[in-house]
């Protein structure tokens, strides 16, 4: 009897917490949707917010300017890629690419061609010459060239201040894109813009 004694409260003990550990939500896996923008920057790095608002800022230039000039309507451009020339390595500058064309097809004042599918597409064409019906195959060397290239690049400058009274640390942190417009034909550079981004971060001297 006595061993059934001492059982009981430990079992009861026991069910106490799992049930306490069950109910509490810091235990349980969770998943919310946000808006990628205008949220509270957590660190100075470069995020997914930088991301959509130079891209945005970008895009809107362009429209902006007189481009294309008199007599042009929907100009066709390639994106050559943007260099990415941070302190940060693994930034996804393609990505960034990829939204600033997205923008500007969805204006509908522009058109691109994709540099990265002409192999896929001359081996397609090549396929369909030996394999399909003359009904169906699509013509060769009837691919539209780009009048206007499109490049960037992605820069980033830090600056650092002293110690606060030995409580916290400033960090300055200033974020620009180049991009460029260049008339593929003459070489002439005939747009740039160059949005861009600072914000300040404060840093703890304990604790990071």
């Amino acid at each position: 009897m006595k061993k059934v004694a001492v059982l009981v409260p430990r079992l009861l003990v026991a069910l106490a917490l799992i049930g306490l550990l069950n109910g509490c939500a810091m235990f349980r896996q969770s998943v919310s949707e946000k808006a990628p923008t205008g949220e509270k920057r957590l660190t100075a790095k470069y995020d997914q917010g930088d991301l959509l608002t130079l891209a945005k800022m970008a895009a809107d230039e362009i429209l902006a300017a007189p481009f294309p000039g008199p007599g042009e309507t929907k100009p066709i451009l390639v994106e050559m890629g943007i260099q990415n020339r941070t302190q940060t390595p693994l930034i996804d500058t393609k990505a960034l690419a990829d939204t600033i064309t997205t923008k500007l097809l969805d204006s509908k004042q522009m058109q691109f061609v994709d540099a990265s599918l002409r192999d896929a597409l001359l081996k397609e064409q090549g396929y369909q010459l030996v394999n399909c019906t003359k009904e169906t195959q699509q013509k060769i060397g009837k691919q539209l060239g780009a009048k206007y290239m499109l490049t960037g690049a992605l820069i980033e400058i830090r600056s650092e201040s002293g110690r606060q009274v030995r409580v916290s640390e400033q960090q300055d942190v200033y974020l620009q894109l180049t991009i460029e417009v260049t008339d593929v034909e003459t070489g002439l550079l005939v747009l740039r813009k160059q949005p861009h981004r600072m914000y300040e971060a404060s840093k703890p001297c304990l604790g990071w």
